[in-house]
């Protein structure tokens, strides 16, 4: 329970802090375009730092599923509802082109944001564990903060399962724009939770590029071209296919549309607390 209550403190400790820089360069570039970029990195560094956290008490901390889970979606809300309009993911930066919100250029930058916040979160969150406030911290520094690689099935099932991960929340995503924004967040923090529970145990159910590249790609057991084809491929496929499953193909059968032009809900993903 101590390592629990130190691991709620750094999460609520990294989403203060990223709340009240988000809202500093919000006010100080609020009439420019690069305030947008800033948000863009703030943000996808809130999710990584708390994802490393979370994932650490999953995978080090051996904490209960259901106390994983729950902070799994309650950690998925969170961010939904203080990302200020930030994508926090690259194939959800794709998705944006797609729709022709987004110019390429603009979303390669955000990409470009995305990598940064999360490199930046893999950078600082060993300082973070070396202060050692809890027993967990001071375990994973005594092992030199190493991790061994979650895909726990043969690549290709691997990449399915990422790739099938990314197809549901995209599709819950989409299916769910008539709901208000604080119903919308819950309902796809269930869904996240959901896929976490399901497909966590064979990958970590990550689904996210950047991510990824934060809380997998550092950890030992396999390359970064067998990384990048789980963690890259499979949930571009994912977004890929479900766009085109209901912007195209059921939109000619059905004579209907899916996709809302005001849609604005950031494509946020969650990590495995198992």
């Amino acid at each position: 329970m101590a390592d629990l209550s130190v691991s709620l403190f750094l999460l609520a400790l990294f989403v203060l802090l990223s709340e009240v820089t988000r809202r500093t360069a919000t006010k100080l570039f609020a009439k420019s375009d690069f305030c947008i970029y800033l948000v863009e990195i703030i943000s996808t560094f809130q999710l990584c730092a708390c994802t490393h956290e979370l994932k650490l008490l999953g995978e080090v901390g051996r904490i209960e599923p259901q106390i994983g889970l729950t902070l799994t979606y309650l950690i998925s809300v969170v961010h939904a509802v203080t990302f200020h309009g930030a994508i926090g993911n690259p194939s959800g930066a794709l998705e944006h082109v797609y729709r022709k919100s987004l110019t390429g250029k603009s979303a390669l930058a955000r990409i470009a944001c995305q990598f940064f916040g999360a490199v930046v979160a893999r950078s600082v969150i060993p300082y973070v564990w070396a202060l050692g406030l809890s027993d967990l911290h001071l375990r994973h520094k005594l092992f030199g903060f190493k991790c061994i690689s979650p895909i726990n099935a043969t690549l290709p099932k691997a990449a399915a399962v990422e790739l099938a991960c990314a197809f549901a929340v995209q599709t819950a995503v989409t299916h769910m724009q008539s709901l208000d924004e604080k119903y919308r967040a819950h309902a796809v923090a269930a869904v996240i939770t959901a896929l976490v529970y399901a497909g966590g145990s064979v990958t970590g159910a990550v689904f996210n590029p950047a991510l990824a590249y934060s809380t997998q790609f550092p950890c030992s057991g396999h390359t970064f071209a067998e990384y990048s084809f789980v963690y890259w491929l499979g949930p571009v496929l994912g977004v890929t296919i479900s766009l085109l499953l209901f912007d195209k193909v059921i939109p000619i059968l059905s004579g209907k549309s899916y996709y809302q032009k005001d849609l604005e809900f950031p494509f946020f993903e969650a990590k495995k607390t198992l």
